[in-house]
C-alpha cells in the first residue's frame, strides 16, 4: 500500500512538472510567434477558421471518437491515469500559463525553445504510463500494434500532416509553417531521447579465441554478466565463439580496452542499444510504457 501511494506521488509531481514544461513551451514560445498548433488543437483550429466553430467545443468532440475508437487497445487502466494527467497539466497550464513571461526574440530560437521543453514534457509523462489525451491516444495505440515504431517518429508524422494542412487550409505564412516544422522535429528527437535514452545502452559482439578469459574480466570490471554465442566463419567455416555483451555507454569503452589488452587480435563490433531490459538495467516490472 506504502508503494502505491509513493507512486502515485511521483505520478502527480510528473504531471505538475510536465504540465508546466507545455505551458512554458505554448504561452511563453508557440503563441507570441504564431507558430500553427499541432494534434487536436490543431485541427480544431483549422475548423475555426473554415467554418467559425469554437475550438474548444470541437476539441472535445473530437477526442471523443479516438478514445472510442482507442480505449479496447490501452485499456481501463491506461484511460485513468490519461484522465488524471490531463486534468492536472490543463489545471497548471491555465494557471500557470498566462503568468509566464512572452519570449518576444527570434522565432528559430523560439521554435528550439518550445521544440525541447515540450519534448521533455510529453517524454516523462510518457515514462509514467500516461499521458494527455487528444493525438497522444493514436500515438499510443499506433505503437501497441507496431512497437518497432518509435514514439517520437509517430508523433512527428502526425503532427506534420496537421501543421502542412493547416498551411494549405488556412493560409500560414510559409515562415511559420518551416517554424512549426522544425518546432515539430525537435519535439520528436527530445521525445525519444526521454522516453528511451534513459534505458539506452551498447550491445558489444566480441569475435575472439579467448572467450572465457574476456567474460570473466567483463564480469571483472563491471559486475556484468555475458554470453558466449557459437558462431561460424562465413568465408573460413572455421567455428568461432563471439561474446555478447550489454552494457551502458561509459562500461563500453572500458571493455573495448580491456578486450584488446587480453586479445589484441580480437574483433569488437559496438552497436546502439535503445531499450535494455533485465537484470542490472530497467527490470520488465518497470516498463511503463504501452
Amino acid at each position: 500500500m506504502r508503494e502505491q501511494w509513493k507512486k502515485r506521488a511521483v505520478d502527480i509531481l510528473v504531471d505538475l512538472i510536465g504540465g508546466l514544461l507545455l505551458a512554458a513551451a505554448i504561452y511563453s514560445f508557440a503563441v507570441p510567434a504564431d507558430f500553427p498548433m499541432t494534434g487536436v488543437s490543431g485541427i480544431a483550429l483549422i475548423f475555426y477558421h473554415l467554418f467559425g466553430l469554437p475550438v474548444g467545443t470541437i476539441t472535445v468532440l473530437l477526442n471523443i471518437p479516438i478514445a472510442v475508437c482507442c480505449y479496447r487497445t490501452l485499456g481501463k487502466k491506461f484511460y485513468l491515469n490519461s484522465l488524471k494527467t490531463v486534468l492536472i497539466t490543463s489545471a497548471v497550464m491555465d494557471i500557470a500559463g498566462p503568468l509566464l513571461p512572452l519570449f518576444e526574440g527570434d522565432p528559430i530560437l523560439a521554435a528550439i525553445s518550445a521544440g525541447v521543453l515540450m519534448g521533455v514534457g510529453y517524454g516523462i509523462i510518457f515514462m509514467r504510463g500516461s499521458s494527455t489525451g487528444g493525438f497522444d491516444f493514436i500515438i499510443m495505440a499506433v505503437r501497441y500494434y507496431h512497437p518497432h515504431l518509435s514514439v517520437g517518429n509517430i508523433a512527428f508524422l502526425m503532427d506534420t500532416c496537421v501543421i502542412l494542412g493547416s498551411g494549405v487550409l488556412i493560409g500560414s505564412s510559409g515562415s511559420n509553417i518551416i517554424y512549426g516544422l522544425v518546432l515539430n522535429y525537435l519535439l520528436a528527437r527530445v521525445l525519444d531521447k526521454v522516453v528511451y535514452g534513459t534505458n539506452s545502452g551498447k550491445l558489444t559482439l566480441i569475435i575472439t579465441e579467448f572467450p572465457q578469459e574476456i567474460v570473466q574480466e567483463i564480469d571483472k570490471m563491471t559486475g556484468r554478466g555475458a554470453t558466449i554465442l557459437k558462431g561460424v566463419g562465413g568465408f573460413s567455416g572455421e567455428s568461432k565463439e563471439v561474446v555478447m555483451c550489454a552494457s551502458s555507454n561509459k562500461e563500453m569503452y572500458e571493455i573495448r580496452k580491456r578486450v584488446h589488452e587480453v586479445d589484441e587480435r580480437a574483433f569488437v563490433i559496438i552497436m546502439e542499444s535503445n531499450d535494455v531490459v533485465g537484470e542490472g538495467f530497467r527490470l520488465p516490472g518497470d516498463d511503463t510504457l504501452v
